[in-house]
C-alpha cells in the first residue's frame, strides 16, 4: 500500500464488490429464463450454449466486481498486478471449461441429429474437449508469463518417443476414427464378428468399442481388433432384413393347399406381431424331396435383428396349430432296422490237415468265413457260439 487504508477507500471497494455479486445473481436469473425458452426449441445446441453461459457469465461478473474493488483500494503496483493476473487466470480457466463443454455439446448435438454420423460415439467429443482444454492451458501459461515456445518444442521432440511408447493406444485411436469416418459401424448397430462376439454397439471411444449382447452383458473390443476382423453388420445398408424358416410336409399333402395355408399364416404374423414388416410379401418356396418329407422355405420380414426370435416363435406356433386344423401332416423322421442272423466259422490254424466243422464235415484252411459285419445298411450280423466252433476244430 502507498498509504493507510481509510473508510473512503473501503466504501467504493465494497460497492464494486456488491455490484459484481448483484450482477452475477441477476445474470444467473436471466440465463435460467433463457434456458427455459431454449428447452422448448427443437435444436439442442442452444441448451448447451445457455448451460455454459450460466457458468461463465456469473463468474465473470464476480471477477469484475473483485477487480473494481481492488482498483479502488490503495494497493501497490505489484500487488495490483498480481491481483489482476489471478483474476485473469481464473476467468480463463472458467471460460476454458465452459468452452470445452459448449464445443463437446455441440459436437454431440450435431452427431445425434445426423443419421450417418455416430450418435453416441464419444471419440469425437473427447478429442474436441481435449483440444479446447489444451489451448486454454497454453493461454493460461502465456498469461502467467510462462513462454510456451520451449514447451511446444519439447512436445514436438518428445512426441516421437511418446508415439513409439503408445503404439497400441494410437493404433486403437486411429482405428476408431477410421471406423467412424468410413461409417461401417455406428452406435446402435447390431454386429457379429468372425470370432463369435455379437450384439448392439453401445459406444466407440478413443480406445475400444463396447458391444452389448442380447443377454445384457458388455463385450469390450479394442478398435484395432475390430478394424481387422471380419464383421457382419445387420443394420446396414438397411435395418430391415429377411429370415428363413425351414418347414417340411408329408408326401401325400396337397402342395397347393400347403402353400395357401402357409401364406395366410405369414400374412397374419406380419400384421399382428410387433417388430414384423406389415408390407412384407409372403413367400413360400419348395426345394427338396427329403427322405420322409417335402421341404420348403418360408421367408419372413423383420424390422431389426432382435425381432426375429419373437416372430419365429409366433410363426411356428400358429403354423403348427393351423396345420393341425387343416389336416396337413408334418411327418417325423423314421428308420427301419432289419436284424439278420448268420453263423460264423473261425478258420483252423495251419496244421497241414483239414479242420472239422460242427456238423461233422471238413472245410479247407482257406475256406473259413471271417468274422465281419454285413455291408448292408441296417443289418446286424449275429455270430454263433465261438467256443463250440473252437471245440469242433480241435
Amino acid at each position: 500500500m502507498t498509504r493507510d487504508l481509510t473508510v473512503d477507500d473501503l466504501l467504493p471497494a465494497g460497492v464494486a464488490l456488491a455490484a459484481g455479486l448483484l450482477a452475477a445473481f441477476l445474470l444467473r436469473l436471466l440465463l435460467r429464463w433463457l434456458a427455459g425458452h431454449a428447452g422448448r426449441t427443437r435444436w439442442s445446441g442452444d441448451d448447451v450454449i445457455v448451460d455454459a453461459l450460466r457458468t461463465v457469465v456469473p463468474w465473470a461478473a464476480v471477477a469484475g466486481g473483485v477487480a473494481g474493488a481492488a482498483a479502488a483500494l490503495p494497493l501497490t503496483r505489484t500487488v495490483q498486478h498480481h491481483v489482476n493476473q489471478v483474476l485473469t487466470v481464473l476467468l480463463i480457466f472458467v471460460a476454458t471449461l465452459s468452452a470445452a463443454r459448449v464445443v463437446a455439446g455441440l459436437v454431440r448435438s450435431v452427431t445425434t441429429s445426423r443419421s450417418g454420423v455416430a450418435g453416441s460415439a464419444t471419440i469425437f467429443v473427447n478429442i474436441t474437449r481435449i483440444l479446447v482444454l489444451a489451448i486454454g492451458f497454453l493461454v493460461m501459461l502465456q498469461t502467467l508469463g510462462v513462454s510456451i515456445a520451449p514447451l511446444l518444442t519439447a512436445l514436438g521432440v518428445g512426441g516421437l518417443a511418446v508415439a513409439l511408447a503408445l503404439q497400441d493406444t494410437l493404433a486403437n485411436l486411429f482405428a476408431g476414427i477410421h471406423i467412424l469416418a468410413s461409417k461401417t459401424v455406428q452406435p446402435g448397430d447390431y454386429i457379429q464378428l468372425s470370432s463369435g462376439e455379437e450384439g448392439y454397439v453401445e459406444d466407440i471411444n478413443w480406445r475400444q468399442t463396447t458391444v452389448r449382447e442380447l443377454s445384457n452383458n458388455l463385450v469390450v473390443i479394442p478398435n484395432g481388433q475390430l478394424a481387422k476382423s471380419n464383421m457382419t453388420n445387420f443394420m446396414r445398408p438397411e435395418q430391415r432384413l429377411t429370415i428363413l424358416v425351414q418347414v417340411g410336409v408329408a408326401y401325400d399333402s396337397d402342395l397347393d393347399q400347403v402353400e395357401r395355408v402357409t401364406t395366410e399364416v405369414v400374412a397374419e404374423v406380419m400384421t399382428e406381431i410387433s417388430g414384423a414388416v406389415p408390407e412384407h410379401e409372403p413367400a413360400v418356396r419348395f426345394h427338396t424331396f427329403g427322405d420322409s418329407r417335402i421341404g420348403f422355405t418360408v421367408i419372413l420380414g423383420v424390422g431389426e435383428f432382435s425381432d426375429q426370435y419373437r416372430i419365429k416363435h409366433e410363426f411356428i406356433k400358429r403354423l403348427h396349430r393351423r396345420y393341425r386344423a387343416e389336416g396337413i401332416r408334418i411327418p417325423a423322421p423314421a428308420r427301419t432296422v432289419a436284424l439278420q442272423q448268420a453263423a460264423v466259422v473261425l478258420p483252423q490254424q495251419r496244421s497241414g490237415t483239414a479242420a472239422g466243422t460242427p456238423d461233422g464235415g471238413f472245410v479247407p484252411e482257406s475256406s473259413g468265413v471271417p468274422l465281419s459285419s454285413s455291408d448292408r445298411s441296417g443289418d446286424i450280423l449275429m455270430s454263433s457260439n465261438v467256443a463250440d466252433v473252437e471245440r469242433s476244430t480241435r
